[in-house]
């Protein structure tokens, strides 16, 4: 019997990863719309496959990006300030702390396998394009199905402030759309508006008008917010889409101008709501978490509390302390605490100090320059949505989940590396280089 060349083994056994890699990322999307810790397997099916691919082929060059080394230092500054040594003031949280830190090294290195390796072709970047938008379209479908009949097509209604819940059966619609929102329309907008003709023109601005008017119809007040912030960035990125972006914002002013009519319940925390916790911002709960994580901060300004730590700090009276406009003195006491300060980087003060602030910031940095950089050499309307989606998830002034939390951390981090690899190999002038 003639012996199989290893050659040829390793070949197939690196064939065998990589479609096991790709398979789990173009699931993920759809896992993420109704199987969190499904997703959450799927992430790591991909991360194990990266590291494989490169135990394999030896390349291990993807260690020195720029944007993985301050990621690497965020990271172990974070697990450092976990170490449950309460000698040391370390560890609010004690070992699930810990674990918690130590396992958030799987979201760095989803970006880099989709950086690096999963997405390096044009056909993958491609599928999960299309798979992207028609998560879009199905959380645009139920949402619109719900406005009018008052149920989803699982025959759920909607929140209990009357926001849209979409496909699913809590108010999460909003989050994710304007995420996805624009990786899945600014490309097909902007190939429609390059034909001739009438037709391709009012189909294009329909496509968007009709996504950013289920936003507004979707009634949460952040996520309308984010989006208006993506409109302003694809604008600025693409000249040609400027009279759609602001064809658009105009639609959506309209929208919420007639939403007393047309959608009370949206009217009602788009407007009312949001105008009355803006007027006292300082004693809404938001305005309490956020002076309690800057307490925490002030309090632990080197190490924070560790990974969680404002879930483990938020109750302790020490931290306690008067309201921004000090008409609380006890900032709200513990019923205002949450699992999170609802802002990453107030969050990112909590689990490691300053420092870990500062590493974080670099972070968001790095990736948004990475890309800018890419957008400075060719603004493709591919690159553009991404780079607006990474511009919402890393806005600092903005109520959030918390940073790794599922499903907004998972297509978070997924559309971050999509990102990336649109970057790194989607252009003429791509770098070269040995890559997994």
């Amino acid at each position: 019997m003639t012996a199989v060349p290893r050659s040829t083994d390793r070949a197939g056994l690196l064939r065998g990863v990589d479609r096991t890699a790709l398979g789990a990322i173009l699931l993920t999307p759809v896992l993420l719309l109704h199987a969190h810790g499904i997703a959450e397997v799927a992430i790591g099916v991909a991360d194990l496959c990266f590291l494989l691919r490169c135990t394999v082929t030896g390349a291990w060059d993807w260690l020195r990006t720029p944007w993985l080394r301050i990621g690497f230092a965020w990271w172990g500054w974070v697990v450092f300030c976990s170490l449950p040594i309460p000698a040391l003031g370390l560890g609010e949280g004690g070992l699930p702390s810990l674990i918690q830190a130590v396992v958030a090294v799987r979201f760095l290195l989803l970006v880099a396998a989709l950086e690096h390796a999963v997405l390096r072709e044009a056909p993958p970047r491609r599928w999960l394009g299309w798979i992207v938008a028609a998560s879009a379209a199905y959380i645009a479908v139920h949402s619109v199905v719900q406005f009018v009949t008052g149920r989803n097509l699982y025959g759920e209604g909607p929140g209990s402030d009357g926001e849209l819940t979409g496909p699913f059966g809590k108010p999460r619609a909003g989050p994710a759309f304007a995420r996805i929102l624009f990786p899945a329309v600014v490309p097909p907008v902007a190939a429609l508006l390059q034909r001739a003709g009438g037709w391709p023109v009012i189909a294009g601005y329909a496509l968007l008008l009709a996504g950013v008017s289920v936003m507004v119809l979707i009634g949460q007040r952040m996520p309308l917010l984010l989006t208006a912030l993506g409109l302003v960035v694809v604008a600025l990125l693409l000249r040609r889409l400027r009279p759609a972006m602001l064809a658009a914002g105009v639609v959506a002013a309209l929208l919420v101008a007639a939403s007393p009519v047309v959608a009370p319940a949206a009217h009602h925390r788009l407007v009312a709501k949001f105008s009355a916790q803006m007027e006292h911002f300082a004693t809404s709960q938001y305005g309490e978490l956020y002076a309690r994580a800057w307490e925490i901060g002030v309090q632990h300004p080197l190490t924070g509390l560790g990974m969680d730590g404002f879930r483990y700090g938020c109750a302790q009276p020490r931290y306690f302390r008067p309201s921004f406009d000090g008409s609380q003195p006890d900032g709200g006491g513990a019923v205002i605490c949450w699992h999170h300060p609802h802002n990453y980087y107030l969050e990112a003060l909590t689990n490691g100090g300053f420092v870990g602030l500062a590493l974080f910031c670099g972070l968001a940095a790095a990736w948004l320059t990475a890309m800018g950089r890419a957008l400075r050499r060719q603004p493709r309307p591919i690159l553009v949505g991404v780079f607006a989606a990474a511009v919402i998830q890393l806005w600092p002034i903005a109520s959030t989940t918390g940073f790794l939390s599922m499903p907004i951390g998972g297509w978070s981090f997924l559309l971050l590396g999509w990102g990336m690899a649109e970057a790194r190999w989607g252009s003429a002038e791509a770098p070269a280089g040995r890559s997994c």
